[in-house]
Parts: C-alpha cells; structure tokens; sequence
C-alpha cells in the first residue's frame, strides 16, 4: 500500500499544489516584517499587516469554501489562486511603489480572504484523488509536509529577503500563480440543483474538538518557546532545539501512522481518545516544570500525537460531510483549529507560564468527554472512503 501511494501520481501533484498553496501564509509573518521595516522603518506595522491578513483568512475561509463548493472546487481554485497572486503582485508593486501603510494595510485583504478557502479546497479535492486504505495515509503524509513548509516559509524569505525587501512578497505571488497549474482537474460531484444538503455540525462536533485542541495546545507550545527556555534558565537559542524536537516529533508520528495506522483494529472514537490522552500527559508534563527532559517529553509526547490526531479527525470528517459541502466543511475545520491556536496564543500572553498549558489540557480533556459521549454511529466507527 505504502508503495501504491509512492507511485501515485494524482496524489503527488495534488501534494505539490496544496504545499505551495500554504507557503505563502508560512512566509507571511517575516515578509510583511522584512518589507514593512525596509519600506517605513518600522517592524510593526509587519504585525498589523499580518493581523489583518490572518483576520481576513478567518472571515473568509467558510464563504469562500461555500464558493468553491457551488463552482466547483478544481476551477475555483484555480480562480482564487490567481487572484490572490495578483493581490500580492499589487502589494509588492505598491510597496515598492512608496504606498502608504493604510494602501498597504488594504492590499493585504484580498489575499487573506482567498488563503483562507483554499486549505478546505484542496483538501476536499483530495476526496476524489485518494480513497480507501489509501486516504489515511494519504493525510498523514500531508500531516508531516505541513511541518516542512512552516519550517520552509521563513528560511525562504530570509534567503530572499538579501535581494530585496520587496522580492519575498513578490515570490509567494508567484507561488500562489505555480499552485494553480498544479491544481488536480478531476471534480467531485457538485449539486447544480435543488436544495443543499445541510452540513452535519452535531456529529461533527468531537471532530471538530479534536481539531480546535491540536491548535490549542499547539500553538502553547510554538508561541511560548523562548518563554520555557528562559524557565529554565537557558539561553534564547534554546528555544529553536524546543521547536525541533516538536517537528521532528510530528514527523515521526505522522510517519509511524502512515506506516501501520490503517493496520490498527480499534475504532477512531479510542484511536482519538488515546492520542488525545497523548495530548493530555504531554501538556501537563510542560506545566508541572521537571526541568529539561520534562519539558521535552511533554513536547514529544504533543508532537508524536499531532499528525495522527490530524488524520483521524480529518479522515472522520470527510466521511461526515456531503461531497457538495467539503470545501466549505473543511474550511470550517481551519477556522475552528485556528481559532484554538489563537486562544493558545493569547493564554501564553496572559497567563503564568505554568497555567497556560492547564488551559490546553483542559481542552483535550472536554475533547475526550465529546467523544466518550457520543454513540458510535455520530462518533465514527469505521475510516471514510470517499
């Protein structure tokens, strides 16, 4: 099977696609940065920018999946991809142009509302590439490439970034126009007529718990590295080995379930409880404080049980929603994770550093009541095929 996937072109060209679709939010941070501070000498003014952008991204990601649904999400891909190059050709055109921070300011919406549908586009183009044993680890793969692009963005933009400011901005344009050639052709089944099937938000739920806990206690952990290692008394550069360790983990897990995951004889309800459970022991361990291989057990344990957790919720959830609502339904999985990475983030900024990981904890623990709670047949007992 793992072979099958290796040879499997369709998938691999949707891969490519969907990767560089999200480079440019992973280049954003440090591009407005790195442009905002060459072009008004202010660094942040970055910050608003990237603000707005992803403010933009959550306001737009579910009309925009309700979009791509009733268009057809290959060819509304496509569209939106383009348009959002454009939107960042004009920014850089405008930056180098001498705009203004407003005009600026203005610019960047355009793409947030766009980058924010094609997360849930893609990935329900992903329903009518892969199927059956396949699609597990089809997204467990994904799972772990994730983590290579949000490595990936910033080093990037830092290599161009010494050919100009406005160069970065200027390459996720012409990343967001290359994804676009690289979007599968192939449609799901879209409903031209008669009344849309409503999306299934209760038997969605303990998936989407799943889904807002992996950003809760994640974004705990990516947002408060300098923090935990200045607890212990290391240097600032410590924190880098703390964001390693968690990719690497994530990696590691990701790959292990693409590996042997579709073997596993127990349901997805207990498989989600269990690595939630992962989540649990993990977050407590960073709170309780037990030096450095305290801090980084917990963080392994977060990261061995990321990309799993992933794939569970999101295979779960496509069995869930009718093929004429999955761009929309997928986008609103990002906006619910998003919104669990921006809680988690604003926890570090306003709570002791201890007590902000409780607060993770406590999500994934309320995860697991939902899905304990929940009869099977809402739950999820079987993996999806289509």
């Amino acid at each position: 099977m793992t072979e099958t996937l290796l040879r499997h072109r369709s998938y691999w060209r949707w891969s490519m696609g969907v990767q560089l679709a999200r480079l440019p939010s992973a280049m954003a941070p440090l591009a407005f940065t790195v442009l905002t501070t060459a072009t008004t000498g202010s660094y942040r003014l970055g910050g608003v920018m990237m603000a707005v952008f992803v403010v933009a991204e959550l306001a737009g990601s579910v009309p925009a999946g309700r979009l791509l649904d009733r268009i057809g999400p290959s060819r509304g891909l496509v569209l939106f991809l383009l348009c959002a190059a454009a939107g960042l050709g004009g920014l850089a055109f405008a930056a180098s142009a001498g705009a203004s921070p407003a005009v600026l300011l203005v610019l960047v919406v355009l793409p947030g509302l766009i980058a924010g549908g094609l997360s849930g586009g893609f990935r329900a183009l992903l329903a009518g590439t892969v199927s059956g044993p396949l699609l597990p680890r089809a997204v467990s793969v994904d799972a772990m490439l994730i983590d290579a692009v949000i490595i990936g963005g910033p080093l990037l933009v830092a290599l161009l970034a010494g050919f100009g400011a406005v160069l970065p901005i200027a390459a996720m344009a012409v990343v967001f126009a290359v994804s676009a050639l690289l979007v599968p052709r192939r449609e799901a089944p879209v409903p031209v007529s008669g009344e849309r099937p409503p999306l299934p938000i209760r038997a969605a739920v303990p998936w989407l718990a799943c889904q807002f806990t992996i950003g809760h206690l994640l974004s705990t952990i990516e947002v408060a590295p300098f923090a935990l290692a200045q607890r212990l008394g290391a240097a600032e550069g410590a924190a880098a080995l703390i964001i390693t360790v968690l990719s690497g983990a994530s990696i590691v897990g990701g790959a292990l379930y693409a590996w042997r995951g579709v073997h596993l004889t127990v349901s997805p309800r207990a498989q989600a409880i269990t690595l939630l459970g992962g989540f649990i022991a993990g977050g407590c361990t960073v709170a309780l404080d037990l030096g450095w291989p305290g801090l980084l057990t917990g963080v392994v344990l977060i990261g061995f049980c990321t990309g799993p957790l992933v794939t569970v919720a999101s295979v779960q959830m496509q069995g869930l929603l009718p093929e004429g609502r999955r761009s929309e339904g997928f986008s609103l999985t990002f906006v619910v994770q998003a919104s669990g990475f921006g809680l988690g983030a604003l926890t570090v900024g306003v709570l002791p550093l201890w007590l902000a990981p409780v607060f993770g904890v406590a999500s994934a623990v309320l995860a697991c009541a939902i899905l304990g709670r929940g009869p099977a047949r809402v739950v999820g007992t079987l993996p999806a095929t289509s």
